[in-house]
């Protein structure tokens, strides 16, 4: 009976397994996305996720936690900079998984993991713009951003009607 068996242990002994897991996580730091069998994604997301929760506080005991999985001090930094601005306040989720097909030497099942807030075709910049203003406010924003619009506009209507009676 497999009662509690939760990891997947890849067909590999557990030193091999965490350093491989390590190595595809700095990778996936590193470029954002990267293609593996899904298998091997779905053990990564287990992976890796807890340690982008602990990038969201930047503490010295963090980092030094973060250390001792990766063992990659490059990506660490990376981590607790570029990543962990960016899932600032995502409550979890931080990876997608994109089945991509079978690989054509041996037919395994492919996939693509990625950092979502790194995808900008996935989010089409919805996520850069918070609508916090009512409809009222934005009205007396667009009467206060018509009335200077209009001023240089008549000018210009203006020197078109010149030009036009000179002709």
């Amino acid at each position: 009976m497999r009662h509690g068996k939760k990891v997947n242990h890849l067909s590999r002994q557990a030193g091999h397994r965490k350093s491989m897991l390590a190595n595809m996580a700095c990778s996936l730091i590193e470029h954002k996305r990267i293609n593996t069998t899904v298998a091997k994604a779905k053990a990564l997301k287990q992976f890796v996720e807890p340690l982008v929760t602990k990038s969201k506080e930047d503490t010295t005991h963090n980092r030094r936690i973060v250390f001792t999985y990766l063992r990659n001090k490059y990506a660490v930094t990376e981590l607790f900079r570029e990543v962990a601005a960016k899932v600032g306040d995502r409550p979890g989720g931080y990876t997608r998984i994109i089945k991509l097909g079978n690989r054509l030497g041996d037919n395994a099942d492919m996939a693509m993991i990625e950092l979502v807030d790194f995808n900008e075709l996935y989010n089409g910049g919805k996520k850069e713009v918070k609508k916090a203003t009512t409809r009222r406010g934005k009205a007396k924003k667009a009467e206060t951003t018509e009335a200077p619009a209009a001023t240089p506009e008549a000018p210009a209507a203006d020197a078109t009607e010149n030009t036009e009676a000179t002709e």
